[in-house]
């Protein structure tokens, strides 16, 4: 019997993984693999076995209970297998149900941490999540419940939306009807991360007008005092300048 590793690709780019996730994956026999995770993250583990378990937004995508079994039998046959997920498997990564699986099955595993989406949300855009005398206190949360609700709420200075960008419009709505102000800033960033990710500043009441440009793109929505920009900073579409990768070890 082997072991599962979670390992946390952070979000887009292959260089934003820890050195901890690339020693991991340089041992693994099998990789399970996420959709948005970098194709170039094979590079760190050349002899394993990839089988993509993806998640895919209103498409198809293997269900939860067959990534479960596939994490059992192949901890069964293997020495070490790395699940790899997008961002930090602790933030919106159906961690917990992965974890139970193996537990009920005497699996032992690890969790490697990473970098979640809205942290290269705010890095890209250069706008601190919180803030000096501002910004206490930051929420993380899914646009949409398990059921297929849109929910929204005004739960902290700085709120961080993901998995938003085909309910831009409605979101405005939702939050509006939650106490934010018509002139809240807010902040859209689709594929944060990588060397194509966008960004796009608006008022609240405008934030429908952020849907054709972030269409079709993996998208987090900040609002509140964390979507202000910076003194001096440029409040427009930003498009990453980033076009190449840091080599990193594999040792």
């Amino acid at each position: 019997m082997g072991q599962v590793v979670f390992v946390s690709a952070g979000p887009g780019a292959a260089d934003l993984i820890t050195l901890r996730g690339v020693q991991r994956l340089a041992q693994a026999d099998v990789v399970l693999f996420d959709a948005l995770t970098d194709p170039a993250l094979r590079a760190f583990a050349p002899n394993a076995r990839w089988i993509d378990v993806g998640k895919r937004g209103f498409a198809h995508a293997v269900k939860q209970t067959e990534i479960n079994a596939l994490l059992v039998q192949h901890a069964l046959e293997s020495t070490l297998v790395v699940r790899l997920k997008g961002g930090d498997a602790s933030v919106f990564g159906r961690l917990e149900e992965e974890l139970e699986a193996l537990a009920a099955a005497g699996i032992g595993s690890e969790v490697v941490p990473g970098v979640t989406a809205a942290l290269a949300a705010a890095a890209h855009t250069q706008r601190p999540l919180t803030r000096r005398g501002a910004g206490r206190s930051v929420a993380l949360s899914t646009a949409m419940t398990q059921a297929g609700e849109l929910i929204a709420s005004k739960s902290a200075d700085t709120e961080v939306f993901y998995m938003a960008g085909k309910q831009l419009a409605a979101l405005q709505r939702r939050l509006l009807a939650a106490g934010w102000a018509e002139d809240t800033p807010t902040l859209v960033v689709s594929r944060a991360g990588c060397a194509d990710a966008l960004s796009s500043s608006h008022a609240l009441q405008d934030l429908p007008a952020a849907t054709l440009l972030h269409r079709g793109r993996p998208t987090v929505v900040t609002v509140g005092v964390g979507a202000r920009a910076v003194a001096g900073k440029p409040t427009v579409c930003a498009k990453s300048k980033r076009v190449s990768r840091q080599t990193l070890p594999t040792t």
